[in-house]
């Protein structure tokens, strides 16, 4: 048969989805890079975006392990996602948010960081933290928190949700003007761009299939 003469047969909704167990080793992969970037921004005493970000500040504030902050934040945000997303994608954000509270916490267990220069940490774990996001988006989860909040306002009262995503970090940097040094600062700017460039070049709809 020539080249010319072959015909691509479309695929069916079966073949494009995701199985369970492919999606449950997606989920445990990214929350895996996801939680080691956060453990080199802690150490670093860097800061995130977002509701990684909120539980950042409250741990530097009070002590309150990262994990436990993450987990309490994400709380109220569980039943927004059930009315925007379903029951599907909140079970797969619900044990994201859990396995990242959890494994955030292991880390320190088995590696130790030592001096973690700023800038380094928030460019690798910026790029790993989106490597991490771009397996959950690819398999339906998230990390809940403000993107469902932003999702939900935006489709009930049209308030963009780029725009308040940009509100909440930019709360989260004023905050860390008084929390962190200049170095750490910029070194969370670096991180903070790393992670959306990962996302911007590798979350298209047109570049990717699977559901």
């Amino acid at each position: 048969m020539s080249a010319t003469a072959t015909t691509l047969t479309p695929l069916n909704d079966d073949q494009l989805s995701h199985t369970w167990l492919e999606d449950a080793l997606a989920i445990v992969v990214g929350t895996l890079l996801i939680s080691f970037g956060v453990a080199m921004f802690k150490s670093a005493g860097l800061l995130t975006g977002s509701t990684a970000g909120l539980a950042f500040l409250l741990h530097y504030q009070t002590g309150v392990p990262f994990g436990v902050a993450f987990s309490l934040i994400n709380l109220p945000f569980y039943w927004l996602a059930v009315k925007r997303m379903g029951w599907l994608f909140t079970l797969k954000t619900f044990v994201a948010v859990s396995l990242l509270s959890v494994f955030t916490s292991l880390h320190g267990q088995f590696a130790h960081f030592g001096g973690l220069n700023p800038f380094y940490s928030g460019l690798i774990g910026g790029l790993m933290m989106g490597m991490g996001f771009i397996a959950l988006f690819r398999h339906k989860a998230s990390l809940g928190g403000v993107n469902i909040l932003a999702l939900f306002l935006q489709d009930r009262y049209g308030i963009r949700a780029g725009k308040l995503q940009l509100v909440v970090d930019m709360v989260i940097l004023l905050a860390s003007l008084f929390l962190v040094s200049v170095p750490a600062l910029l070194g969370s700017i670096l991180g903070a761009a790393a992670l959306n460039m990962v996302i911007a070049m590798n979350h298209r709809p047109d570049r990717y299939i699977g559901t």
